[in-house]
């Protein structure tokens, strides 16, 4: 085992930052992908919505990708491609999820794709992006 003592200052000095920052990064990303404190309904809809390919474009965790996030969503106005304001409540997130062309959200070019989605898992979905508040 080499020994730091014959090592300059600055090189102990720097490698001690080096390892401090990747601590510090390490600790980031784990906060980051925490896990969400969701009722079983909402960790339903949450799995029911990796599984059908929805995270790809509204984030693992609803944050948000190429898609709109779903955190925080919950009951806000939403403005429409067509200049309408919308309120994201139970009603629009059905049809936005069952009829994904039906009420574009403004500045999103990419449309969301067609799914064959049950009802029961629409509002198991509805029941995660309202626990994302």
């Amino acid at each position: 085992m080499v020994s730091m003592q014959g090592w300059p200052i600055l090189t102990r000095l720097s490698t001690a930052i080096a390892v401090a920052i990747s601590v510090a990064i390490a600790i980031s990303a784990c906060a980051a992908e925490a896990p969400l404190d969701l009722s079983p309904q909402a960790a339903t809809g949450r799995d029911i919505a990796n599984a059908n390919g929805c995270a790809s474009c509204h984030g693992k965790n609803g944050q948000g990708n190429t898609g709109p996030s779903w955190q925080g969503l919950y009951l806000t106005r939403v403005k429409l491609d067509d200049e309408a304001t919308v309120l994201a409540d139970d009603e629009y997130l059905y049809r936005s999820i069952t009829d994904p062309s039906g009420q574009i959200k403004r500045d999103w070019t990419l449309k969301m794709p067609e799914n064959d989605l049950t009802d029961d898992q629409v509002f198991a979905i509805i029941d995660y992006i309202k626990e994302l508040q």
